[in-house]
């Protein structure tokens, strides 16, 4: 029986990532799709478009299936994706931003209106929480690919970042909306690709919460980051170090 239970687990463990995948990556095509309709299907004319493609590289998703978002996008069908934006409160009174692409709005706030609701939050109007945030641009860069690390940070920042952190693997840069492009182009012009590049919703005002509110907002996050039509999902919780360990693990979603 043991044996049994331990398959049972790794075989389980595998359906929750395989799902997991499958979602990330749907959440990418969508990415693709828009930016190719709204735009050229060309990378090198089109920006979005050329993010969205590193950053589903980046996830390993296959040429394929990147080549058939891209033909889904220039192409007229009944699947028009529209981009919105919904504002809730969590437990604890923490902030939640969630972006979604959908083909039927209708659908995607009654869903996400009662995943909030579920987990003890709700859904607010907008232009409630959304100034709790900065919305920022950010680039996750690897160590391993940086030569003469001082210089390339006073490149950055002359490009246009306004954060540049380290850490032990990868560097963290953050810059406006409005200088995206540029240090886009300062690290193509030095031949470094980032592992992840896009626009984010950065909090500048953080709450701090016990551990069982902590765990109810864990569901609700992951909660949201299920539901199809939602693309990211960002809140204002500060962790305490002790903390990080528990909103990570991911049994807690199953309990």
């Amino acid at each position: 029986m043991a044996g049994h239970s331990k398959w049972s687990n790794i075989k389980r463990k595998k359906e929750i990532n395989d799902a997991k995948r499958s979602k990330i990556f749907t959440k990418l095509a969508k990415e693709i799709t828009v930016a190719a309709r709204n735009g050229s299907p060309d990378p090198t004319l089109n920006l979005r478009l050329r993010l969205a493609i590193q950053n589903a590289k980046g996830a390993n998703m296959t040429k394929e299936a990147i080549l058939r978002a891209i033909h889904k996008g220039n192409k007229m069908d009944s699947s028009v994706y529209e981009e919105v934006n919904y504002e809730g409160v969590g437990p604890h009174g923490v902030a939640i931003m969630v972006t979604c692409m959908t083909d039927k709005v209708i659908r995607t706030v009654a869903n996400v209106r009662t995943i909030f609701t579920k987990y003890g939050g709700s859904l607010e109007k907008s232009g409630s929480i959304s100034f709790l945030f900065d919305h920022k641009a950010v680039f996750i860069i690897p160590l391993g690919v940086i030569k003469q690390e001082d210089d390339f940070v006073l490149a950055l920042i002359d490009a246009g970042a306004e954060t540049v952190e380290k850490g032990e693997e990868t560097m963290y840069t953050t810059c406006s909306v409005a200088h995206f492009g540029r240090v886009q182009q300062q690290l193509e012009a030095t031949a470094v690709t980032p592992v992840y590049c896009g626009l984010q919703y950065i909090p500048h005002t953080f709450v701090e919460v016990n551990n069982e509110a902590l765990v109810k907002l864990n569901k609700l996050v992951r909660a949201l980051k299920e539901e199809e039509d939602v693309q990211q999902v960002y809140h204002n919780i500060a962790l305490k170090e002790e903390q990080r360990e528990v909103w990570e693990q991911d049994d807690l979603w199953f309990s």
